[in-house]
């Protein structure tokens, strides 16, 4: 019957030298160098709000403000302060672009599907994500 230890260990591990080590050592941090700068995005200068699926307004996050946003169940508030925007009240039922909390990079966006209302961060550079991949 076939042994069921590990054969990477018996196998792979005498054999590796120092500069295979340096090798994977470097290519991890390639790896989480790529990583960082692919998945995070620049902060955002100005935010999208649209309504109904048309653009209601576009503001710059430079200045703090709340601007009222008319949706078919009623007027959702969006908030802006210190660079940074967030759908501060809105009169869907479950609340989920309420509690998406504040948006500050670009490419980001909470979206409250019921009342049709979507504020999205927009600058230099777009976060990554898998839908503009």
């Amino acid at each position: 019957m076939a042994s069921h230890e590990p054969v990477f260990d018996a196998v792979v591990l005498p054999h590796l030298r120092r500069g295979d080590w340096l090798t994977l050592l470097l290519g991890g941090i390639c790896v989480a160098l790529l990583t960082f700068k692919l998945w995070s995005g620049d902060l955002a200068d100005k935010a999208i709000i649209r309504s109904g699926g048309k653009i209601f307004r576009e503001v710059p996050l430079s200045r703090d403000q709340q601007i009222e946003v008319p949706g078919p169940l009623g007027t959702s508030i969006i908030a802006i302060r210190q660079r940074k925007a967030r759908i501060a009240s809105d009169p869907s039922p479950r609340q989920y672009c309420v509690r998406q909390g504040w948006l500050q990079q670009s490419g980001e966006i909470a979206i409250c599907l019921p009342n049709q209302v979507s504020v999205e961060l927009t600058g230099s550079t777009r976060k990554y994500d898998s839908l503009n991949y």
